[in-house]
């Protein structure tokens, strides 16, 4: 049985972990720069933890618009299908806050993820950070 679980996260309470996970794969891996990934957006933001027992390995997070964001495992976790347990959560919140559309921007690597979750890309490659992003969007039926 896996000791998987995605939950809601409190930014305020659960924050040491969003920015532990954010910080190690955003800001260490990626080189993305802290002004970038902290943006100000996280207070408004609903945000997911997935916890292995408890200890947290991975996080997203959904904004009021329906833009899903900041998917992060942890690399010793990667292959556990977190990411996708995370983002069915984040789209299962969007649909019932009513929000039938969601959007992200995608690292170009991960678009065959995102599709198997139902996104489409919307866009024409782009940098962000450096690195090559699509947009990419979803409409719930």
């Amino acid at each position: 049985m896996s000791r998987i679980h995605v939950r809601i996260a409190d930014w305020q309470a659960d924050n040491a972990d969003l920015r532990r996970i954010r910080e190690a794969v955003f800001v260490t891996e990626q080189e993305v720069p802290p002004e970038l990934e902290w943006d100000g957006e996280d207070e408004t933001a609903v945000h997911f933890l997935a916890l292995e027992d408890e200890f947290a390995v991975g996080t997203a997070r959904l904004l009021p618009d329906g833009r899903i964001g900041r998917v992060s495992v942890l690399k010793d976790w990667r292959g556990l299908h977190i990411g996708e347990r995370l983002m069915e959560a984040a789209i299962a919140e969007a649909e019932r806050r009513g929000l039938r559309r969601q959007f992200l921007t995608a690292q170009s690597y991960a678009i065959a993820f995102y599709e198997r979750l139902g996104f489409q890309v919307c866009s024409e490659e782009f940098l962000e950070a450096g690195i090559p992003h699509v947009d990419m969007e979803r409409d719930s039926a």
